[in-house]
């Protein structure tokens, strides 16, 4: 079997995989998130944080619960990596630096899992399992809680009320990530990846010195690492290391993983605002654009000419032999498309347009799917853009699912579309100008301008993953890069959180025949044609300096 049959199959019997997923778990976390019960365990955890989860929240309340929430995971886990060397279980590990502290405590809450440290040679099985490990777990249940807040203002009307923000996460970590995960780190023992709490072992001679592994608690981190979208490996090759992913069938795995529920809950969308066909017309955009960013990374990847890749039958650079060209592009894209950021192949190495294929995946705002409840909420924004550019083009007032897109909507979702790309370029232009960032690019020119602008689309996007090149374990991207992933995670949610309570005051407006049927492939179209053209004019500069330059130029 040739090696582009055997991607090819694979994507198949990805996508066959999501679809049988789709509508059970779908139908699944709109139940969770509509029921009116409390499991026991749920009750015991109110109790212990001193929550009402029956009381309503209006938007602000909402969103104060996920920012109280969030500094304080940030502080505990800062504050257990700043005590590493005095815990059980270090590995004789000691404290972690104050600004690589921030960076991980920024990185791991926000969902990012950006790691600027060799994982196996910096953080022991404490930080690992009750720091790392549990924020895999809530700051996916946060992303979550955002869009169900958001598609309940679009479901309800007349009242600012959004749910309780206590009681979506505690359900979303109870009811769906937890029994999720379990499965899955099951699943992925019995292919091989290591669970355990064991220390570092000595494994004989290597390039003259000796090698050394560690074991961990690797398969329930992987399982929620792919789960949850937060990426964060246990060791520095994240899942090209065969302890993390031990076969091609792990691999597929995976990649199934991290995006089952962002492309599930387009479903969850649709049971809830009463119309399954709105949750296929986002199901639909988001995989047109995952199909057509998968096409583009296999065909570049496969069809590069010279002498080398003819003879590997594609761009092997990079890759592990192990999952090929075929399975490495599915993964690249289906990773920078979510807010994932885990790898199984090193960006860096990818020919010219593929590293830019990745790139563009964060920059169009991970929305193909997204990650865990950001690619639902971030593509709804986007949404109510094209909906606005409809109404611009006949002249009407512009409406999206029984809601007026007024003044104040446009702006909040202006607002936030602008947010991240300001923070991208912004920070990417001053490291650029800075004579000490340009010190940590591994190459020169237009490849080592894309590992700068690859590092903060990253942070900024809540990806996480890396273009490898670049030395990023310094106090200025330790700082601007965690600074990078707060702002790019809880301004984006002010503002949709913002536009939930604005929508959810309004009463219905009823359908008339002038009203756009967002339910069609023509509004399909129209949003994918909007989100790519905005994510065009925002970074086409930036990119004509880094990856299209590097690609034409090869």
């Amino acid at each position: 079997m040739g090696p582009v049959l055997a991607g090819v199959l694979q994507l198949l019997a990805l996508i066959g995989a999501l679809a049988l997923a789709y509508i059970p778990l779908g139908n699944y976390m709109a139940r969770v998130y509509s029921s009116d019960r409390h499991w026991r365990v749920e009750k015991w955890i109110y109790k212990g944080i001193g929550a009402n989860p029956d009381a309503e929240m209006r938007w602000p309340a909402y969103l104060r619960g996920v920012l109280a929430f969030s500094a304080v995971s940030v502080l505990f886990l800062y504050l257990l990596q700043r005590v590493q060397g005095v815990l059980p279980l270090s590995l004789g590990f000691k404290a972690i630096d104050p600004d690589q502290a921030f960076n991980t405590a920024a990185s791991f809450v926000t969902n990012t899992n950006w790691q600027s440290y060799y994982g196996e040679q910096a953080m022991g099985h404490v930080v690992q399992t009750a720091g790392l490990a549990v924020q895999n777990f809530v700051s996916a249940a946060v992303g979550i809680a955002v869009a169900v807040a958001l598609v309940r203002g679009f479901a309800r009307s007349r009242t600012g009320e959004l749910g309780n923000f206590w009681s979506d996460l505690v359900r979303g970590v109870v009811r769906i990530l937890v029994p999720g995960a379990v499965i899955a780190a099951v699943v992925l023992v019995a292919c091989g990846a290591i669970q355990n709490f064991s220390g570092i072992h000595e494994v004989g001679q290597f390039m003259g010195g000796q090698q050394q592994w560690n074991g961990g608690a690797v398969a329930s981190q992987e399982a929620i690492k792919e789960l949850g979208t937060n990426g964060g490996g246990y060791f520095n090759a994240n899942s090209a290391h065969p302890f993390e992913n031990p076969t091609p069938f792990s691999n597929l795995f995976e990649i199934f993983l991290l995006l089952v529920i962002p492309f599930s809950l387009t479903r969850t969308f649709g049971v809830m605002v009463g119309s399954v066909k709105q949750g296929y017309a986002i199901l639909a955009t988001m995989a047109t654009i995952w199909l057509g960013f998968v096409s583009l990374m296999m065909w570049t990847e496969f069809a590069h000419h010279g002498p080398a890749f003819e003879l590997a039958r594609g761009a092997m650079e990079g890759k592990e032999v192990r999952f090929g060209v075929g399975s490495s592009s599915i993964f690249a894209v289906s990773t920078t498309l979510t807010s994932t950021g885990a790898v199984d192949s090193f960006h860096s190495s990818f020919t010219g347009l593929g590293g830019g294929i990745t790139m563009l995946g964060m920059m169009l705002g991970e929305i193909a799917p997204g990650g865990t409840g950001s690619g639902l909420y971030g593509m709804l924004i986007m949404a109510v853009i094209a909906v606005f550019i409809a109404g611009l083009m006949v002249g009407r007032t512009p409406e999206y699912l029984g809601k007026k897109i007024g003044s104040r909507e446009i702006k909040l979702a202006a607002c936030y579309i602008l947010i991240t790309p300001a923070l991208v370029l912004v920070f990417t232009a001053f490291a650029m100008a800075l004579p000490t960032p340009a010190n940590s690019m591994t190459n020169s020119g237009a490849h080592g301008f894309s590992e700068i602008l690859y590092a903060y689309t990253s942070g900024a996007n809540n990806n996480g993953s890396a273009f490898a090149g670049l030395n990023a374990d310094t106090q200025w991207f330790n700082s601007t890069i965690g600074l990078a992933m707060i702002l790019g995670r809880f301004l984006p949610m002010v503002f949709v959180l913002a536009l939930a309570g604005s929508l959810a005051g309004q009463k219905p407006v009823p359908a008339t025949a002038g009203t756009l049927r967002t339910e069609k492939p023509l509004f399909t179209g129209l949003l994918v044609g909007a989100i790519l053209i905005i994510t065009g004019l925002t970074y086409f500069p930036a990119l004509a300096l880094g990856p299209l330059a590097e690609g034409l130029a090869s």
